[in-house]
């Protein structure tokens, strides 16, 4: 199974935020969606992401200033992607080896959708459950 098989169910709206955006309009968005991270988007293309992990490092370094800071001072860049072909358990050994939680799904430059860590490992459980519960039927009625 693919990344577009994540996407075709979660969907593939995306909240982002212009690199020269105030890590805290950043962080209200963040609040806002529910969501860990948003990609950071200038000169047309995603320059990095900023997440829940880079404001607690950045708070912790220096205080609440950073609250005023562009975003691109403190996302976390480059940023590594996928496209929609890309096998789940390849998105999910990439995001394990690179300490990751979320991966921008790209295709021809633009931001197709993006994927969590959670998001993967749902979609693994429930096919692991649905192969089990086919493995027991078949078991029951051979």
């Amino acid at each position: 199974m693919t990344i577009a098989a994540i996407l075709s169910t979660k969907g593939s709206d995306v909240a982002t935020v212009p690199a020269g955006a105030q890590v805290r309009d950043a962080v209200t968005l963040l609040a806002e969606r529910r969501i860990g991270a948003v990609p950071v988007i200038g000169e047309g293309r995603i320059r990095g992401i900023f997440s829940e992990r880079d404001l607690v490092r950045c708070v912790s370094d220096h205080g609440p200033e950073v609250l005023d800071w562009p975003v691109d001072r403190v996302m976390s860049s480059p940023v590594e992607t996928v496209d929609s072909r890309t096998p789940i358990l390849s998105a999910l050994a990439t995001m394990t080896q690179l300490r990751m939680r979320h991966l921008p799904v790209v295709e021809e430059g633009e931001i197709r959708g993006i994927v969590s860590i959670g998001d993967l490992v749902k979609y693994r459980i429930e096919r692991i459950e649905a192969e089990a519960d086919a493995l027991r039927t078949y078991i029951q009625t051979a």
